[in-house]
């Protein structure tokens, strides 16, 4: 199986200042293949529908080849591979729409998108205390990168910012561990209420209801009514635009210091919430597939239809449900557990564990389960990780 694994970087202020141009890079090239195709369809809808609907990736490159040559001279600063992968990612996105696998993919924003940029795989090479890539150089790491059988190479680099420090992710192959297994089956329900109650009797707090979490949404909350204030203040008027009224601005906020600092302040807020809950997401699959079930069965939970539900939106968005089920199936397959998904309507909770009957009237807010035919009084997201574990496909 391929594994990732993610480096933090000790870049120069040299080597920063072109890891900013190669992701600014990278994102022109990703935005110029999305615009080159809405030109060629507009065309194509104004010569009647005759011509070509879209263009390749290949002839977008040759595109840009040539544009390097001669009004584009700034693309020489930075590796040939990184416009190539952008291009190629570009066109990815838009396969992938036009196969129904995506949405249609949008044009990157430089004050919105992640930076990140492709490190050319063929000329990515470990080095004591760092490794050495194309057109940058020598970077010293955090921690060694990790060691390759001769002859294999690392796969998909890419050189990312999260708003505070630069990182490497790299791609490589690793063998399953073989480990004895207990025999056992784990059930999993995943809530609200708490993050997961297993089978074992086992049950992982929501660390959304932590203190540190909860103060740091009053320390977020407050800095964003602050950056809301600045924006107010900066306002002069209004003026109509087509059918809506928009704001007239004093003075443009990339020239207001202040604006982009507090910017900043909230953006690494974000960074470590989001860093606290993916912490906790590792360390709770870890625990879980460190007990060495034979399989672990979970709900093949609609997140994307969960999230219509406005009262439990933002609750349900902040347990990160997808990034939990995505840790688990990789954990799994690395110790060789079967990972069963268990149908979205298979009545987990509505089913009495002991003996099988199903009761309808169950409502969201009963949360102890009581059998009307065998009289079993149980927590109702125990019982359902108890139905979870004794599921047998058909």
């Amino acid at each position: 199986m391929v594994v990732a694994k993610k480096i933090r970087l000790k870049p120069t202020p040299e080597q920063e200042i072109l890891f900013r141009k190669s992701a600014g890079v990278a994102r022109w090239a990703y935005n110029y293949f999305l615009s080159e195709n809405d030109r060629v369809w507009q065309e194509y809808l104004a010569d009647g529908e005759t011509g070509a609907k879209s263009v390749s990736g290949g002839e977008v490159r040759k595109h840009i080849t040539v544009m390097k040559k001669t009004t584009h001279t700034w693309l020489k600063e930075i590796g040939s591979n990184v416009v190539k992968q952008a291009v190629k990612d570009a066109n990815t996105a838009r396969d992938r729409f036009f196969k129904g696998l995506s949405e249609k993919p949008c044009y990157k924003s430089k004050h919105k998108s992640k930076p990140s940029f492709y490190v050319n795989y063929e000329s990515l090479s470990r080095k004591n205390g760092g490794f050495h890539g194309e057109k940058i150089g020598f970077v010293r790491t955090s921690e060694s990168l990790p060691k390759l059988p001769k002859g294999q190479k690392y796969s998909n680099p890419h050189i990312s910012f999260d708003g505070k420090y630069w990182y490497l992710s790299v791609g490589y192959e690793v063998s399953e561990i073989k480990c004895e297994l207990t025999g056992e089956s784990t059930g999993i329900d995943l809530g609200i209420k708490d993050l997961a109650i297993c089978s074992n009797g086992k049950t992982y707090k929501n660390i959304n209801k932590s203190h540190e979490i909860r103060r740091l949404e009053k320390v977020l909350k407050r800095e964003q009514r602050k950056l809301s204030r600045m924006i107010e203040n900066n306002i002069s008027g209004y003026k109509t635009v087509g059918n809506k009224r928009v704001p007239v601005f004093i003075k443009p906020f990339y020239e207001c210091k202040n604006f982009q600092k507090q910017k900043k302040v909230i953006k690494l807020l974000h960074r470590k919430l989001a860093n606290i809950r993916n912490n906790y997401l590792h360390q709770t699959t870890t625990e879980i597939v460190k007990i060495k079930p034979s399989r672990i069965v979970m709900e093949a939970l609609n997140v994307k239809g969960m999230m219509k539900n406005k009262h439990l939106a933002r609750a349900i968005q902040e347990q990160k449900f997808y990034e939990f089920k995505r840790q688990i199936t990789y954990k799994c397959q690395k110790y060789g557990i079967a990972l069963v998904e268990v149908p979205p309507f298979y009545p987990s909770s509505k089913t009495c564990s002991r003996c099988g009957c199903i009761r309808k009237d169950l409502k969201l807010s009963d949360r102890i389960y009581r059998c009307n035919e065998c009289g079993l009084v149980i927590d109702r997201d125990f019982n359902a990780s108890l139905n979870l574990a004794n599921y047998q496909s058909a």
